[in-house]
């Protein structure tokens, strides 16, 4: 396959023309690189290298007039809009920001496409007038305001291309509308040089009149890459400019068209693949370069066309390590390299100027890639402490002063990223700045230097260069919202572009960069509606009709730019893949591109279809099972000898593993900060607030008296619970509040309980609260002793009749503290957990001979309060009602039975910590 640049060249040496004097004009820059590479290839001796220049180029130094980025273009028009708007009703420039994007994108196409600036204004002005929304003969002050802005588009046009015009600068439109007023002119000095232009496809009006006006006074040659099979078409897409060109311009009807060639037609093996996901796409590409590379090594006939820009890092991630050498001709925009999050945060924290940072900002700030190792000192790293201070002290909101105080060595790192930016852009990027360079500094001392994250610094710290210039200019930056406006515009367009070797290895592109370029492979990504093509989006104040009427470029003539581009990559390939993600999405939809349906209509070549899914094994859930190792053993010893509190063993009733990792690993759950009160929390705040109301009132008989004088103090010692255990958490507001009012309400109405009981004529009388217990338990069977320790909520006396009472702010039935078979007792945690544990407070209480048998054992539920004093009861068999709720020594006796059977599971070396499943 001889290449459409290499063809040219030969046609245009077999026309004896002095190819070191001719000028090229390409698409873009990037071809020319290839032009030098094939020019080389046909001379048999050195010549000077010809100008080769992109379109853009080219049409900027016929109009003398120098771009300018968009961004400057913004601030730029902000100040003719100032100039043209009375005081009182100008926007600020982050309002301005948000449609003179849209407006100068209008200008653009408009001048691009050489429309006559009254017509198009004056036009737009009445279809407005016609169409606003009001039928009264009087308008109101919207509709004034909305037709005003109408009515001073020629103003603002006209007033912004004189000021850029008298400083010799300009948008991409201007530029072109300057060339072709300078273009007779430039003919004239041209000195018969000529030009060449190849692989145009779609023009705009000036691009067409300056090419025409070249062609017509022979100083051009023109060479169009475009099939047969396209251009003969009359309904296909790819062949509409070409066609349109051929037809309409005077040029064609004397001369040649050069040229139609019918490669199309060419054999070529075509794959559909549909691929979940972006990842997944970027994974098979790589996939599909292996084995590409297995069967031919020469990676230069093989290119890559990204249809999102996205894919770009995954792709490189995903390529071979075989693969040495690669050229990336797309550049990665800013907004997808890492650091782009860190000052996305910063902007995100800064933008209302706290005075307190929310906890999830500060953690989320400190815990980046690019900030954590700032905060590295010799023994320890500062930003891992402030994070543990803030989770273990619950700290929801924090101000900077706070931080300085945990944190005394790194308060300049807090100040860089927590000092408050005032609202002021100036602040704001100064910071950022600083921030850069320290960790440049960071790089440059402690690590190996990353030339990569290095590179990524250099990028943002010109970008912030380039917003500090035009702040210190222009001075419309009032609001950290503003300059994030701006920023983020600048983050979008700016990119991080990419070295390699342009003609030798692996080509990774965007669909843009193929121009002109030919490969034997390609492959192709994200061939899906809405990417390829891009679709219906129309962002523009002009309406389609007005663009209809004046010739201005619909989404029509932007589809049948991206079928050329996508048809012109097969022509000359032989081996073609195109992938879509079948992944619904709800902006893209997971539909695959009508070219691949285009494609099968055809039927001038087979197209392979193929649904990749991924590889999902059917994975069997295996429930872990821990071996006893002689460590493990000695663990459970050291843990004998501190006690077994009745919840842990419960715990390993529920599910022996997780007493593992708790107990014999010492592995604690990651402690979070309670934005709103858990409900452990809640649970200790009342069992706090009734320890210390009746915990005076131990040996003595409850009173109606003491009650009252209970209620009153309520509020005040449910409060001072809560600053306790809650830390500087607040719960004055929200959610907060509201448990903090249950938890008075729980405690009131349990108050109220005790009262009307007494009222009743019962007697109540307080023998112990929060007692703690501990005995040991000598097994036969083991060769140490086992400690039990806990802590019983209640003892007290009712009636002459005493009761163990466990309180439970969640919600417990009857049926939870009753069993048949004792057996159960330790298999069963959600039926039988409650009376194991009262089961358990009852059996030490007997040991250390702290109560006269029989009781009474039970739970309170602060949740179920109507259901009273829960007692335990023994029933004798399932259906029965009839139930023995006092515990005698009997009952305790069988109770140790079973107690010791699960203790000597705990302890037995031949019996494995086995896993439950829980989801059963």
């Amino acid at each position: 396959m001889i290449s459409f640049i290499k063809s040219v060249l030969l046609q245009l040496q077999d026309k004896k023309l002095n190819l070191a004097e001719v000028n090229f004009i390409l698409p873009s820059k990037r071809a020319g690189v290839f032009l030098k590479h094939h020019l080389s290839s046909i001379l048999d001796e050195p010549i000077f290298s010809p100008q080769i220049v992109s379109i853009e180029e080219f049409v900027e130094e016929l109009s003398g007039l120098q771009n300018l980025p968009n961004t400057d273009l913004l601030f730029r028009l902000y100040e003719t809009y100032k100039k043209l708007t009375k005081e009182a009703e100008q926007e600020t420039f982050e309002s301005f920001s948000k449609w003179a994007q849209i407006l100068l994108q209008d200008f653009n196409e408009i001048d691009r496409y050489l429309i006559p600036q009254e017509q198009i204004f004056d036009y737009l002005n009445a279809i407005k007038e016609l169409n606003h929304w009001s039928l009264e003969t009087d308008q109101t002050e919207l509709i004034k305001n909305h037709l005003k802005f109408w009515k001073h588009l020629k103003e603002y046009y006209a007033a912004f291309t004189e000021n850029l015009l008298e400083s010799k600068q300009g948008y991409q439109g201007l530029i072109y509308r300057e060339a072709v007023v300078n273009l007779e002119s430039y003919i004239e000095k041209s000195n018969n040089k000529i030009h060449v232009f190849l692989g145009f496809n779609a023009l705009n009006t000036a691009e067409s009149k300056v090419i025409q006006g070249l062609l017509e006074s022979d100083l051009a040659h023109i060479y169009w890459d475009i099939d047969k099979a396209f251009i003969d078409d009359n309904k296909h897409d790819a062949g509409w400019f070409t066609r349109q060109h051929r037809s309409q311009w005077e040029y064609f009807k004397t001369n040649a068209f050069n040229w139609t060639t019918s490669h199309y037609s060419d054999k070529k093996n075509i794959h559909a693949i549909g691929i979940p996901k972006l990842v997944g796409q970027a994974k098979y590409i790589g996939q599909i370069i292996e084995d590409l590379t297995q069967v031919d090594t020469n990676l230069s006939k093989i290119a890559v066309v990204l249809g999102e820009e996205q894919l770009l890092l995954p792709v490189l991630n995903s390529i071979p390590d075989t693969i040495s050498k690669l050229n990336v001709t797309m550049g990665l925009p800013l907004q997808f390299v890492p650091l782009s999050s860190l000052f996305e945060q910063l902007f995100l924290v800064h933008k209302n100027n706290p005075k307190q940072f929310y906890y999830k900002d500060i953690i989320g700030l400190l815990s980046h890639p690019a900030i954590y190792p700032l905060f590295e000192t010799e023994t320890s790293n500062d930003s891992k402490i402030i994070v543990e201070h803030i989770q273990k002290n619950n700290l929801v909101y924090v101000s900077i002063n706070e931080l300085k105080e945990i944190s005394t060595t790194s308060l300049e790192m807090l100040d860089l990223i927590f000092k408050s930016w005032n609202n002021e852009p100036g602040v704001a990027l100064k910071q950022c700045t600083s921030l850069i360079f320290k960790m440049k500094l960071n790089f440059d001392n402690d690590k190996p230097i990353h030339s990569l994250e290095l590179e990524y610094l250099y990028r943002f710290n010109t970008l912030f260069n380039q917003l500090s210039e035009l702040n210190t200019k222009y001075k419309y930056l009032n609001s950290i919202v503003a300059l994030q406006t701006i920023y983020k515009e600048l983050l979008s367009s700016e990119t991080l572009d990419f070295k390699g070797e342009p003609l030798d290895g692996l080509q990774i592109m965007g669909m843009l960069e193929s121009r002109v370029l030919d490969f034997e492979t390609v492959i192709i990504s994200s061939v899906n509606e809405g990417i390829l093509p891009s679709g219906k989006t129309n962002n523009s104040f002009i309406p389609f009709d007005v663009k209809i009427e004046n010739k201005l470029p619909t989404f029509k003539e932007k589809d049948a730019v991206y079928t050329y581009h996508f048809y012109r990559l097969l022509q000359r390939a032989k081996n073609v893949y195109i992938l879509y993600n079948t992944e619904i999405d709800a902006l893209k939809g997971g539909e695959r591109s009508r070219f691949i349906t285009q494609l099968d209509i055809e039927g001038l070549h087979n197209v392979k279809h193929k649904i990749l899914s991924p590889s999902v094994p059917n994975i069997q859930q295996k429930l872990q099972n821990i071996i006893k190792t002689p460590s493990v053993i000695d663990q459970i010893k050291t843990l004998s000898n501190k006690g077994y509190s009745p919840s842990s063993l419960t715990n390993y009733i529920r599910n022996p593993i997780d007493f593992y990792y708790e107990k014999i690993l010492g592995i604690k759950e990651f402690e979070e900060v309670e934005e709103n009160i858990a409900a452990n929390t809640l649970g200790s705040v009342i069992h706090n607030s009734l320890e210390d109301f009746y915990e005076p009132l131990q040996g003595s008989i409850l009173t109606v008296e003491h009650l009252k004088k209970f209620k009153s103090q309520i509020r005040e010692m449910v409060t001072k619970h809560f600053e306790k255990l809650y830390n500087k958490g607040g719960f004055s507001n929200g959610k907060n509040l509201i448990i903090f009012e249950i938890a008075q309400r729980y405690i009131s109405n349990f108050i109220d309980l005790e009262m009307e009981s007494l009222k009743q004529g019962n007697e109540i009388e307080i023998l112990s609260i929060e007692a703690d217990e501990e005995i040991m338990i000598t097994i036969d069977s083991l060769d140490f002793p086992i400690k039990l320790k806990g802590k019983v909520d209640r003892v007290d006396r009712f009636n002459g009749v005493t009761r163990v009472i466990d309180y439970k702010s969640g919600k417990v039935e009857q049926n939870k503290v009753e069993i048949v078979n004792w057996e159960d007792l330790t298999t069963d945690y959600d039926k039988y957990s409650k009376s194991f544990q009262i089961l358990c407070y009852a059996y030490m209480m007997r040991q250390n001979n702290k109560i006269e048998l029989p009781i009474e054992a039970g739970i309170i539920s602060f949740k179920n309060l109507n259901g009273g004093f829960l007692k335990f009861g023994k029933k004798e068999s399932a259906g029965s009602r009839k139930k023995d709720q006092l515990i005698t020594n009997e009952t305790l006796d069988d109770f140790e039975i079973e107690l010791k059977k699960l203790i000597i599971e705990i302890c037995n070396p031949e019996l494995n910590f086995v896993e439950k499943d829980l989801t059963k």
